[in-house]
């Protein structure tokens, strides 16, 4: 090989790299991976030991393939805003290194084989998982800029995988499925505004709307409002134990995690600061997958 043919295989290989990177930037893949993490767990949590490995992987598939192409719409909707914070600046769209039309191709080419997967699982699943997407690119996306309401808006796509989950292995929405959909809507509301408070400035250089308060103010009512969505989880847990969904020993262990979660959240409300707005947002990333596993520990043990 000469010397040329070696700077030709280089400059492809990088290419290759680049446009792999950027996939990945694209998707949100990550972000994407955390979003289908629930979906599967619900799954698995209403099938117990009835759960099947080939479903699983293509529930997960499905959901990847359908959060990733809400997330590269997303990402085109928001291309300008994008550009004014830093944290997004580099995303492929925004910086021209992808163009309009490749992200909505690569988007539309997900979105059918997600939506088809699903599809083939359970027509309700695929249902949901359509009705996800076109709420989240359609309607929260625009929304963050004119009402402090996209974050309740964008709190039912981001539950949905719960209840697609559990639709999947028992072909209708439970109470259970419910419950569970519950939890993660919920947990969201003192998730993303922990985010937001510490993502303020990058937030209000971009015109989104995302605290709960009067043009967007870090006040103490934005403890208090995560602090009432956390006794929101507590009531869930309890009303899951009466109904006969969780048992005893899970229902405890519940109220545990989400009394730690009202903490961080009374603590928010009293400080009033960042440093409390920080322990919130690593207290919401651990609650979620705990409060999954200790709901499949309830059904598989």
């Amino acid at each position: 090989m000469n010397h040329n043919q070696v700077k030709e295989s280089v400059l492809r290989d990088q290419s290759v790299s680049n446009a792999l990177t950027d996939f990945v930037l694209l998707v949100k893949f990550k972000l994407t991976l955390l979003v289908i993490f629930p979906a599967v767990m619900s799954y698995a949590i209403v099938a117990g030991t009835g759960s099947n490995l080939l479903i699983l992987l293509e529930l997960g598939l499905g959901g990847f393939l359908v959060t990733g192409s809400a997330n590269a719409l997303n990402q085109v909707l928001e291309r300008e805003t994008d550009l004014l914070m830093p944290r997004t600046m580099n995303r492929p769209v925004a910086a021209g290194r992808m163009s309009i039309s490749q992200a909505v191709l690569i988007a539309g080419i997900m979105a059918l084989g997600g939506i088809i997967l699903l599809t083939v699982l359970h027509p309700l699943a695929g249902f949901l998982g359509t009705l996800s997407l076109i709420s989240y690119a359609f309607i929260y996306t625009p929304m963050k800029k004119n009402s402090v309401m996209a974050v309740v808006i964008g709190a039912i796509p981001g539950a949905l995988p719960l209840i697609i989950g559990p639709v999947v292995f028992e072909g209708y929405i439970s109470a259970t499925a419910l419950m569970l959909f519950s939890i993660q809507f919920f947990w969201q509301f003192p998730h993303f505004w922990a985010v937001a408070w510490l993502a303020d400035d990058d937030y209000k250089r971009a015109g989104f709307k995302m605290l709960p308060t009067a043009d967007g103010a870090k006040t103490p009512m934005v403890g208090l409002l995560s602090l009432a969505f956390c006794m929101l989880l507590i009531g869930n847990s309890a009303m899951a134990w009466a109904l006969g969904t969780v048992g005893l020993v899970a229902t405890v262990l519940l109220v545990i995690i989400n009394l730690y979660f009202a903490y961080t959240a009374w603590r928010l409300y009293r400080e009033c600061s960042r440093e409390a707005a920080r322990r919130q947002m690593f207290a919401s990333f651990f609650h979620l997958p705990l409060s999954l596993m200790v709901l499949l520990a309830d059904k598989l043990f």
